[in-house]
């Protein structure tokens, strides 16, 4: 096991950009060893964000296909989206099921967090997987109605060379419930 770091000592931030969603920071750092360097940083909500893999029975996953500005596309993945302020992940995990898909969980698993290029972003997403789903609905923010898409858990390969399939988060998403799927067996 490796030395622990010590963090660099932040010597000045300032706000570059801003939007709604996220702010653009420039970063002043000292590492431990002398060297100084800036860095941008994108700072999220801070509220962190959920994601969902349901389960519409053991052998049948549900996914969503919905618009992606970032790639002026539509992309296949997992619901997801922000944790509101007071909620809590699973709450959220919850409300989102029922907002982009129409189901609620009886049973909701925690499987992982993680981040997004942590270099230069500091949003975290919970990932759950949902199971013992039941029709529930809430009204979404979505521009649009969302493609719901069922797809065989026993076709993982066919759907992991969808070119539509290719968010890291959702990809990551999968492979932490085929692990906990075989650490169930």
């Amino acid at each position: 096991m490796s030395k622990e770091k010590q963090v660099p000592q932040i010597l000045a931030r300032r706000v570059v950009a801003q939007s709604r969603l996220i702010r653009i920071e420039a970063v002043d750092l000292k590492f431990s060893n002398g060297e100084q360097r800036q860095f941008e940083r994108m700072k999220g909500s801070g509220r962190g964000a959920v994601m969902i893999v349901p389960c519409l029975d053991e052998k049948t996953l549900l996914l969503i296909r919905e618009y992606a500005a970032g790639l002026h596309d539509y992309q296949l993945g997992f619901p997801k989206g922000l944790i509101d302020p007071g909620e809590t992940p699973e709450e959220a995990a919850q409300r989102e099921l029922k907002e982009e898909v129409g189901y609620g969980s009886r049973q909701l698993e925690f499987l992982m967090e993680v981040s997004l290029a942590p270099q230069f972003f500091s949003a975290k997403m919970s990932v759950f997987v949902a199971r013992d789903l039941y029709p529930e609905s809430l009204p979404g923010d979505e521009p649009e109605p969302l493609e719901k898409v069922t797809w065989p858990l026993d076709d993982i390969d066919n759907l992991l060379a969808q070119p539509d399939f290719s968010e890291a988060r959702s990809v990551a998403a999968l492979l932490m419930l085929l692990r906990n799927l075989s650490e169930a067996q």
